[in-house]
């Protein structure tokens, strides 16, 4: 495991790492820090302590940090990656996507404020974009890089990459891996694409027997009941407590945004064409950029299963297309 591995994976457990001159200090729920993630942190201390020197915002957690002549920093072969997260501020939603691209593509997730239980949530996507923008100019002032954001995070994204070309950093491209318009998120299109799904349930009802009309709505409940059980544990877990106010202040923020023209290039990922028609609206950010390119994944992909394993090497060689074309 590398140490840019290590320090992902103990903020996935919610271990808090920091650099005190040359001793590192970490605070941990009860039980996280294992025997193992100890031998761990004893093995790349020294690693993980110039890679915490190179990262000193909350915001940025290095996916993957290439180490270049004994020390992790913002410089490498490639353009390094910014990705925002959905609109849960997950950004281990990238984390398989930053392997599939290989040791020497740099990748840092962005995570938004209140998560950490330090600070609150931002109900504006101009600040959270700013938030993100302050942090990224101090580790690489100027440096050309790829915005990245994944499905609510899309809109963020667009509005992080306003503000850093703004401020005279070169944007290669602004990627978009299955990211909803803003319109999409609106309460009245919510209420919208809940009738249609309603008459389409009513539609395969009406086409099946009255035993498989019950299994049909067994299954449809039960499904529902787990969604139900979810939302109930997520009151009682802290970190999912954070987790969905930080989903409930980034939505807020994104149905109110009014995208603008971008003078930079957008490549959309999109998923499968079930997907594509759902009324998702992604195609509409094309209208907003000096280019555009669409990149079409697998047909069975969908927005929610893009980036996991069974979906991620195929969305790692479109982007890794996209890369070639704006190097040729």
């Amino acid at each position: 495991m590398s140490a840019a591995a290590l320090l992902s994976e103990l903020r996935r457990r919610d271990i808090l790492l920091r650099a005190e001159g040359s001793e590192l200090r970490c605070s941990a729920p009860t039980g996280a820090l294992t025997a193992e993630l100890r031998e761990q942190l004893r093995q790349h201390k020294s690693d993980l302590i110039a890679l915490l020197a190179s990262v000193q915002m909350r915001a940025l957690v290095p996916l993957q940090a290439p180490l270049q002549a004994g020390r992790y920093g913002p410089e490498g072969p490639r353009v390094p990656v910014f990705g925002v997260a959905g609109h849960n501020g997950d950004v281990f939603c990238y984390r398989l996507l930053a392997q599939c691209l290989g040791t020497e593509q740099p990748f840092y997730g962005l995570q938004p404020p209140g998560l950490d239980g330090e600070g609150e949530p931002l109900e504006r996507v101009e600040d959270l974009a700013a938030y993100f923008a302050r942090q990224i100019l101090a580790f690489r002032p100027g440096g050309p890089c790829i915005i990245a954001g994944f499905c609510a995070g899309g809109t963020v994204a667009f509005e992080l990459a306003q503000q850093l070309a703004a401020r005279g950093t070169q944007i290669r491209f602004l990627a978009l891996f299955g990211s909803p318009y803003p319109l999409y998120f609106t309460r009245r299109r919510q209420l919208w694409l809940r009738l249609r799904r309603l008459a389409a349930h009513a539609r395969e009802l009406a086409g099946r027997s009255a035993d498989a009309r019950r299994r049909y709505l067994a299954e449809r409940l039960g499904a529902r009941s787990l969604r139900l059980d979810a939302a109930r544990a997520a009151t009682l877990d802290p970190v999912l407590a954070r987790r969905a106010q930080v989903e409930r202040s980034t939505l807020a923020g994104v149905r109110r945004y009014a995208p603008r023209p971008f003078a930079g290039r957008i490549n959309l990922f999109l998923p499968g064409r079930p997907w594509r028609e759902s009324g998702v609206l992604a195609r509409r950010w094309g209208a907003h950029a000096a280019q555009a390119q669409e990149y079409f994944g697998p047909e069975a992909s969908d927005g929610a299963n893009m980036l996991r394993e069974v979906h991620a090497p195929a969305f790692a060689e479109l982007f890794r297309r996209a890369c070639s074309e704006i190097s040729a």
